[in-house]
């Protein structure tokens, strides 16, 4: 609502200031001077008291800005006379206002278009029957029927056959994503197929779209260090303008060179460049799936030198897979499978939450475990059908069934073994591994391409499973077994090389991605705690995304200092012609709104970037790449 009364307030003085110029430049060429001059008057009023009173704004917030240059260009035109001038800087300075309002809103749009998305009520299955209900009704468990065109309001899994989204307002991708049976829909996707059934995992309110809203939100007000160093410049650009004019009205004697050279170096193009610039690169960002949380993450994102890389769940896919299953004495692998899922089901551990998915995913009915016993990070003990079950470690296992652990072929590869005992017996083992998200060694090359210069593994798994992850990878370091604390002395240490970029998605991730000079968490599955803590939230589940967001927002930074170079540097020539008298003040007027128009111009390329695509497959349509390395852990 405040930024509307000062939009609408900026086109009133602009409108004012316009209609005095016309209406002037009509009685002077009509030969009457003397009103000319009362109505040019009356049209500079509005613009320099709106001036004045944003001036004194900001020197109670203890901030100079450029706008005292524009106040004393206007004030020293009416003092000597020069109200035509005084009329041109006022339509200049109030029209590029008005221009930078109107450009920072295109910029947004795209963002704006993201929170228009949002729907207000979903479509729910209740006795045999469809209901209109309002979206924080919704909770897990509900079945939802997704039509056609429909944006799926809350996270969820597909129970349908098949679907098709297209998630180009969240990822920037053309196409629509095939989605199987059991794969996770994410909110703020739009059905673009036929209508599918949804079962709702999280509550409206939770949602990962829900989310990105609020993060969109944070977003949209904030100030980059770009924008405060403006504002420091602006003093050094004040003194070098009074010196000049000063300077120019010493020598010829002339006091509208002085006025003259005011008026050519009213500074729009520091003021209007790094902004608009900037927030067209977030928006461009947003675009391709990157939000980044306002414009100082972003200017600072674009300086980036040294990433370092969580492990689980970000360089790898981060859900355990059952790679085989090893029987022993012949029982059926389906059997082995089936039963240690039941028991599994008990337990909250992604080892024995991914075997649960994986039995369900085969069509498996799994029945309620009895007499259930875990032992935290070492296995589960139970019934199942009458039958006693154990699963977790080999080491684990074998003890309670009198056997020795078995030297099995399967770590020689990276995988983790879960031993399963049925009856007082070795059933077999699961052999399960955590994938290196496909590509991810392109990945990290084009991020080298694209300036980073140092690329280090930061985990808290053991050291040798974090060496398979690293294989043929050429990262600069590895850090293994670290806790919380210890990332976030890594990333302290690593500052001396540059700014630091942390990525990771868990909540032990949080304190380190906080310390880094920009923290990515992975939006789409990470814990709320990272992305809270994070400066750029990864809206999708790829780490890919983190290149093209890395390079729009060096672009952006380049076009924003490409802008304000440009813009000053004009000014600056003009105001040495205006002080040798080469110019108006009139003529100066013009020449800086010229200028103006120009930076504003050059700023909106920005939005325009295009980064190179990254072309690892979307793990949400495509199957999981090879499974080569160590989860670590055992239920």
């Amino acid at each position: 609502m405040e930024t509307t009364r000062t939009d609408r307030l900026k086109t009133v003085i602009l409108l004012l200031a316009a209609a005095g110029l016309s209406l002037g430049l009509a009685f002077y060429f009509a030969g009457r001077p003397d009103l000319a001059n009362l109505v040019w008057l009356a049209g500079v009023a509005p613009a320099l008291s709106a001036l004045v009173v944003e001036i004194l704004r900001s020197l109670r917030s203890g901030e100079v800005g450029l706008d005292i240059v524009a106040a004393l260009s206007m004030s020293a035109a009416l003092v000597f006379g020069e109200t035509l001038a005084a009329a041109v800087v006022a339509v200049m300075y109030s029209g590029g206002t008005f221009l930078e309002a109107f450009a920072e809103g295109r910029a947004r749009r795209e963002m704006h278009d993201l929170l228009a998305r949002v729907p207000r009520t979903a479509t729910r299955h209740r006795n045999g029957g469809l209901e209109e209900v309002p979206l924080d009704e919704i909770a897990p468990g509900d079945r939802l029927l997704i039509r056609q065109g429909d944006v799926v309001p809350v996270d969820g899994t597909v129970v349908s056959e098949t679907a098709f989204v297209d998630t180009s307002a969240l990822t920037g991708e053309s196409l629509p994503v095939r989605l199987a049976r059991g794969a996770e829909a994410m909110s703020g996707s739009t059905n673009a197929g036929e209508a599918f059934d949804l079962m709702a995992t999280r509550e409206a309110k939770d949602s990962t779209y829900a989310g990105i809203v609020r993060l969109v939100e944070e977003a949209q007000a904030s100030k980059a260090p770009m924008a405060r160093l403006a504002d420091r410049w602006s003093l050094g650009f004040l003194a070098l303008t009074v010196g000049i004019a000063f300077a120019a009205w010493w020598v010829s004697g002339d006091p509208i060179r002085a006025v003259a050279v005011l008026v050519v170096a009213t500074p729009c193009p520091l003021i209007l460049a790094v902004p608009v610039a900037l927030v067209a690169g977030l928006s461009r960002a947003a675009h391709f799936g990157v939000l980044i949380k306002g414009a100082g993450p972003l200017e600072t994102m674009a300086r980036i030198r040294t990433l370092i890389l969580d492990k689980t769940g970000t360089l790898t896919d981060g859900r355990p897979q059952i790679v085989s299953i090893d029987s022993h004495d012949g029982m059926d692998p389906d059997d082995i499978l089936r039963l240690a899922a039941a028991l599994d089901q008990a337990s909250k551990h992604p080892v024995a939450q991914a075997i649960v998915e994986a039995a369900k995913e085969r069509g498996f009915a799994l029945p309620v475990p009895t007499d259930v016993a875990e032992i935290p990070g070492e296995g589960v003990v139970g019934h199942v059908e009458g039958r006693k079950v154990i699963v977790g470690g080999d080491g684990f296992v074998a003890a309670r069934v009198g056997r020795q652990p078995g030297d099995h072929s399967a770590n020689a590869a990276g995988s983790v073994l879960v031993a399963v005992a049925i009856d007082g017996h070795m059933a077999g083992h699961l052999v399960m591994s955590d994938p290196l998200r496909e590509g991810a060694g392109a990945m990290l090359d084009g991020l080298r391409r694209g300036g980073i210069t140092r690329i280090l593994l930061a985990t808290g798994d053991r050291e040798d499973v974090a060496e398979r992850v690293t294989e043929g990878l050429g990262l600069d370091g590895l850090r293994a077994g670290l806790t919380p604390d210890q990332k976030v002395l890594l990333v302290l240490t690593e500052r001396k090389h540059g700014p630091v970029m942390m990525v990771g998605d868990g909540v032990n991730d949080a304190p380190a991605l906080a310390a880094a000079d920009v923290g990515v968490a992975m939006g789409a599955r990470g814990a709320a705690a990272s992305a809270e803590a994070a400066d750029v939230v990864l809206l999708v589940d790829r780490i890919d995304r983190l290149g093209p967001g890395i390079e729009i927002a060096r672009g952006a930074r380049r076009i924003a200092v490409e802008s304000v170079v440009a813009g000053i540097g004009l000014s600056v020539l003009g105001m040495i012609a205006a002080a040798f008298g080469y110019l108006t003040p009139v003529q100066g007027a013009l020449l800086q709104e010229v200028i103006d128009v120009a930076v504003i111009l050059n700023a909106l390329r920005a939005l325009r970037i295009a980064p190179h695509e990254p072309t690892i497959p979307d793990p949400k349509a495509v199957s999981c790449g090879r499974a080569d390395i160590a989860q670590g852990a055992t239920p």
